[in-house]
């Protein structure tokens, strides 16, 4: 008889009888502790239980709460028992009532015998490794805690406070360096006997008392005075995610608790009927020689986490929703923002379309309607071409209609008479790749047939809607991927141009660019800016156009993209 157990249970009674039974008919010794809070009949219906086995105990009962005094108490009780009832114990296994045994017990026996003056503890400082939760590192040893974390939440923190700002702090008695870790030890019988039987231990009990999580730093701390050989960590795997909370195993965790060839995991789902019967049967392959390496699972709690946290990419949790910036992602892919192109080309759609292989869609943000690619009415994930219910969330809009589409790349027109209020999103999205010709809404005016002077009124309205979108397209908190061309700068090269967009849009445009989308008549344009400037309204975002009646520069830009060389 090397080891017995000390098992502290409050739920889940017939599992944990299941597993102290386990352990006893091994013959390793169980004393449990049942919290106070347990009914009577529960409580006597466990006793009954376990009756047939002369070397499983029960302690004195202390209603035990959460970062409270009494989980250490109720620990020293039980070890206590221990020590007085089997003094063939060697090492003392503290364990939880959800705790479950991965590997025979035959295999636990062989290692600790193995190390028969080894305590296997996790014991830290809070300066040596910052992993606490709740914010109360060094402060739980240096001040009070009279009040209870989860029943008394508002006491708890403005005594902290009042402590705080009157510079209120307790002394740590003589000789003790406070430490952390797991509660979840196994300890020799001397180290666990000098702690229990230390002249100073009243002087210690009534410090940790006041200290906040007391059973995950009394044990912790004492040991490192009497211990001969630490081995800072625990042969259970416990655990926990990114708010302290413990990991809970289900079946399906079957693989993963294997592979961590631990001695005991904690916290088991009490209706995991699988592992139960998969962990506590007697045709277990014993693997004595594997040594407890919990860190080859944790990539794949690393990416729980993360998951958790962050969730997947363009997804808003629903957690997450109200707080804007938490998302991981704006949107699920990369997409393309053309702004302009339709105005200086006729097909530009059907050709990009071709070139790429990208679903090229038309303005998604008409104020009339939106205008998905095919023309559509209704898109992937039941997205409707209804101008007024994209309005009613365009961030949400944009961001399903590329998480619907996944795998395939979105591209869509965008320009000044669209709805403006999704320019930011835009903008502040790493996905989006913006590129703009700067006052190509001119060539439209150009090519109506309206009033003049209703022409300048719309001109001048474009002119400073697209103004302010060009400076926020420019502003320091850009996140997107944005070319900016004035219109003149765009057809001085427009083969050159091209052929950047194409080669960052789609895959299939591997070779040099022999064809481009059929350009906008554009023979007496200059004029028409000049017309706008006599009538009082300015063009600047077209560039440097001359605003002449000559027309034989664009002429010249109209045949240039149609050069193979």
């Amino acid at each position: 008889m090397s080891v017995g157990f000390i098992m502290l249970v409050h739920t889940a009674l017939d599992r944990a009888a299941e597993v102290a039974r386990h352990w006893a008919t091994r013959g390793c010794p169980v004393v449990i502790h049942a919290d106070a809070r347990v009914s009577r009949h529960r409580y006597r219906k466990l006793v009954k239980a376990l009756s047939d086995l002369e070397n499983v105990r029960f302690c004195t009962r202390y209603r035990c709460e959460w970062g409270t005094w009494s989980l250490v108490a109720a620990a020293q009780t039980a070890s206590e028992m221990m020590l007085d009832s089997f003094p063939d114990v060697r090492h003392i296994y503290h364990a939880s009532g959800s705790c479950l045994p991965l590997r025979p017990v035959e295999d636990l026996v062989a290692y600790l015998e193995k190390h028969p003056k080894t305590d296997f503890i996790e014991s830290v400082t809070t300066r040596d490794v910052p992993w606490t939760m709740g914010g109360l590192d060094e402060e739980r040893f240096t001040l009070r805690f009279p009040f209870s974390w989860k029943r008394n939440r508002i006491l708890f923190d403005t005594y902290v406070e009042f402590q705080r700002r009157f510079g209120l702090k307790r002394r740590i008695p003589d000789g003790l360096n406070p430490h952390l870790g797991s509660q979840w030890w196994c300890l020799t019988r001397q180290t666990l006997s000098a702690i229990l039987s230390d002249p100073r231990r009243a002087t210690y009990d009534r410090y940790f008392k006041r200290v906040w999580i007391p059973d995950e730093s009394y044990f912790q701390t004492l040991t490192r005075l009497y211990s001969t050989n630490i081995e800072s960590r625990s042969l259970t795997l416990s655990k926990f995610d990114f708010q302290g909370k413990p990991h809970i195993f289900y079946d399906d965790h079957m693989q993963l608790l294997r592979r961590s060839d631990c001695f005991v995991a904690r916290k088991i789902w009490p209706q995991a009927d699988r592992l139960y019967e998969t962990f506590l049967s007697d045709d277990r392959t014993s693997m004595a020689d594997a040594e407890p390496a919990p860190e080859k699972i944790d990539r794949v709690f690393s990416q729980a986490i993360d998951r958790r946290t962050r969730g997947r990419s363009g997804l808003v949790m629903q957690s997450r929703f109200p707080n804007d910036g938490w998302e991981n992602g704006k949107t699920a892919g990369p997409y393309s923002v053309f702004e302009g192109f339709n105005n200086v080309f006729t097909d530009f759609e059907q050709w990009l379309t071709r070139r790429t292989g990208a679903r090229v869609h038309g303005n998604l943000f008409d104020t009339k309607r939106v205008h998905f690619a095919g023309n559509e009415k209704v898109f992937n994930g039941c997205l409707s071409d209804s101008a007024e219910l994209r309005d009613h969330a365009p961030k949400s809009f944009l961001s399903n209609l590329i998480w619907a589409a996944r795998g395939e790349r979105q591209c869509f027109q965008f320009g000044p008479t669209d709805a403006q209020a999704i320019s930011w999103y835009l903008t502040t999205d790493s996905n989006a790749h913006i590129s703009v010709i700067s006052g190509a809404w001119a060539l439209m005016l150009f090519q109506s047939n309206r009033n003049f002077a209703d022409i300048r009124t719309e001109a001048a309205r474009l002119q400073r809607i697209e103004s302010e979108h060009l400076d926020i397209l420019r502003s320091p908190y850009t996140m997107a991927r944005v070319r900016i061309w004035t219109l003149a700068e765009f057809l001085q090269d427009p083969m050159h141009h091209l052929q950047t967009i194409l080669d960052e849009t789609g895959p299939r445009a591997q070779r040099r660019l022999t064809e481009v989308p059929t350009m906008v008549d554009m023979t007496g344009f200059g004029q028409f800016l000049q017309n706008l400037k006599n009538q009082g309204m300015k063009p600047v975002l077209m560039g440097d156009f001359p605003l002449t009646g000559d027309d034989s520069h664009l002429k010249a830009a109209k045949a240039k993209p149609y050069l193979v060389r």
